[in-house]
């Protein structure tokens, strides 16, 4: 998980951000810090697994703050959060938002270590859900104009006789279609075809 994994670490401490860094590099990972959040927004995204690493309270926007813009601008990436006091209402807060870990400084590395992991483990998850999805949207975007108009047949689950006779169009031909459209999605069954059908979103008629 090391490989290739980048870590933003923004903190307002020079001490906590020399620290943490280095204790991060000693595990293999890149690490891009900041002092400001508004320093972390310049950045370009990440291409590969991140996590953020976040201080709570900082001059300017405060680490909920970028939590809450960062959704807003639809911008997924785990975030660790780091604070100087316990507050229990504020780290609820920041775990449903989305944040996977909420820890009190000074952050020992027994604690702040599998933080980070689980942090990245859950953006690489999503960065292979992404990864598929995309793949799929750009073999659904190649179907032709005709598996385009049978495929909402499939979905419903109409037999190939019954989408010729709606159609119009000879029973062979149907069957080539739909052979041709299950070949270039890479799908075995027309349960498959459903499912990736509803991962992007294109759902039969009806439904």
């Amino acid at each position: 998980m090391s490989a290739g994994a980048t870590v933003f670490l923004v903190d307002d401490e020079a001490e906590m951000r020399k620290a943490l860094a280095r204790l991060l590099k000693t595990e293999g990972y890149r690490v891009v810090t900041c002092n400001s959040a508004e320093e972390f927004l310049k950045l370009p995204p990440a291409t590969g697994a991140c996590c953020l690493v976040l201080d709570v309270t900082m001059p300017g926007i405060g680490g909920l703050g970028l939590q809450q813009h960062l959704a807003r601008i639809g911008v997924t990436v785990p975030i660790i959060f780091l604070t100087g006091r316990s507050d229990t209402s504020m780290s609820v807060r920041a775990i449903e938002d989305g944040a996977t870990a909420f820890l009190t400084k000074p952050v020992d590395a027994f604690t702040f270590l599998p933080a980070v992991r689980v942090a990245l483990q859950r953006s690489a998850e999503q960065l292979a859900v992404d990864t598929e999805l995309a793949g799929l949207r750009q073999r659904f975007a190649q179907l032709t104009p005709l598996e385009r108009l049978v495929l909402p047949h499939i979905l419903i689950g109409k037999p190939d006789h019954q989408i010729a006779a709606d159609l119009g169009i000879s029973l062979p031909t149907i069957e080539a279609h739909r052979g041709s459209m299950m070949a270039q999605l890479g799908m075995q069954t027309a349960a498959d075809l459903v499912h990736a059908a509803r991962k992007l979103g294109v759902t039969a008629p009806g439904e």
